[in-house]
This record gives C-alpha cells, structure tokens and sequence, in this order.
C-alpha cells in the first residue's frame, strides 16, 4: 500500500516484486515525476527496476486498475490522461462524498487519530519548506484519504482514494496557480475542527476547501512535459 515512506525508487540490490513496482510508480505518479501521458513501456521498465517483463506487466494491470494508467492495444501503456469532463466529474464527486466524511471523522476521531493528523500535516509543512513540491502535494492528497478512513467508511474510502489519485493527475495536467496544493490553513482548519467533535464545521470546511481546489485548475488547457523513464526513475 502507497504510504509517505514508501521510497520512489528500490532501495536495496534485491529485484522488486510486482507490488512494490506498483507502489514505485504510483509514487512517482502522485508526486508529478511521472506526468499524464507519458508511456510507461515494458522494456524500459524492467531494466530500471531489475526485473521481468511480466512483473512490470502485472503492477502496470494494477495502475490500471486503480485508473492511474491506462492501457491501448497495440501502443501499450501510459500515465493516465484525465479529459476537462472527467476532471470536472471527480471535483463533484469528492463535493459530495468527502465533506459528510469529514463530518463523520469528526465524531470518531481518536487523541491518536488527532497526533497522526497533525503529524501529517507537520510532514507536508516540512516537504514545502523543502522545495519538495511533489511530495507536499502527495502528503496533501492523503490526509484526505486518512480522515476518510478516520469516518471508518470502508467502502466510501476506498472510492476517495480513486478519487484522490484521479485529482493528482488532473492537478498535473490542469493547475494553474500553486493554491492547487493543499491549502495549508484550510488541513489546519479542518483537523482542529476534527478535533473539537465539530461535524458541521469540518463538513463546512471541506466543502469550501474541495470548491476552491477545483477553483484553482484551469480545465481549458493541459500541461504536458517529455523527459525518459530512466532519468525519472533512475
């Protein structure tokens, strides 16, 4: 499973299994190294990473079905390319699941749940202070992902986490001013609200916080960059 630790690229000599490519890779798609469209092949893959075609083949077939790759006969895969419509359809989704979320997260919420989030919040502070934008916009992504597990709505989870890593694509390709990222008033705003048991401030939050996300994208045009595989990855 993709959590902030998990490492980019492999960290020791031993050739990775189809899981871990996968958590590489989702990585580096989250962290907008691995940009919208840029063909993922086969071959070039499994010479970065060590490994045989049908390991690459199999973590790709799981990117895919996550809907962060998308897979063409004849041309292979690639980085999954959201349209302006889809972008627009995954923007109302996340307005209407993730502020009843927030609203139910606040009503359970642990002091433990409380430290993990202010934690996570102090990890994306560090990643912008840092320069590391990828990383802050990954971190930004999955405190979402925490307070809906935090709801301990399974199911409901589950399809904000598709939902977050269709936003990080569409954020690569559509943004058009740095209040993409997370604002970070707005995650401070939201776990305080958590953390008082205030359901219908943190639902309020979330709502203005989701409306203003899809604010800051410009769905009139894409933005595209070309760079090799191995000097992504390697």
């Amino acid at each position: 499973m993709l959590t902030p630790d998990t490492p980019a690229t492999p960290l020791d000599r031993k050739p990775p299994t189809s899981e871990l490519v996968s958590d590489y890779l989702s990585r580096a798609i989250h962290e907008h190294r691995l940009s919208p469209g840029t063909k993922l092949g086969e071959d070039e893959l499994a010479e970065i990473y060590g490994v045989s075609r049908t390991i690459i083949r199999t973590a790709l077939q799981s990117l895919a079905h996550c809907q962060l790759v998308e897979t063409h006969r004849n041309r292979g895969a690639f980085v999954a390319k959201p349209t302006p419509d889809e972008a627009r359809e995954v923007f109302e989704a996340r307005a209407l699941l993730e502020p009843r979320t927030a609203k139910s997260a606040a009503l359970k919420a642990t002091k433990d749940d409380i430290a993990f989030l202010e934690q996570h919040i102090d990890m994306e502070h560090e990643a912008l202070s840092a320069g590391d934008r990828g990383r802050a916009l990954f971190l930004s992504g999955q405190l979402h992902v925490h307070i809906a597990r935090i709801a301990d709505q399974a199911t409901i989870a589950s399809f904000i986490e598709t939902l977050i890593a269709r936003s990080s694509l569409i954020v690569a390709l559509y943004w058009k001013q740095e209040s993409a990222l997370c604002d970070r008033h707005a995650h401070h705003g939201l776990v305080s609200a958590i953390e008082n048991n205030d359901a219908a401030q943190a639902e309020e939050i979330m709502s203005r916080h989701i409306t203003d996300l899809h604010a800051a994208l410009d769905l009139r045009k894409a933005t595209t960059q070309t760079a090799s595989l191995k000097d992504i990855l390697g």
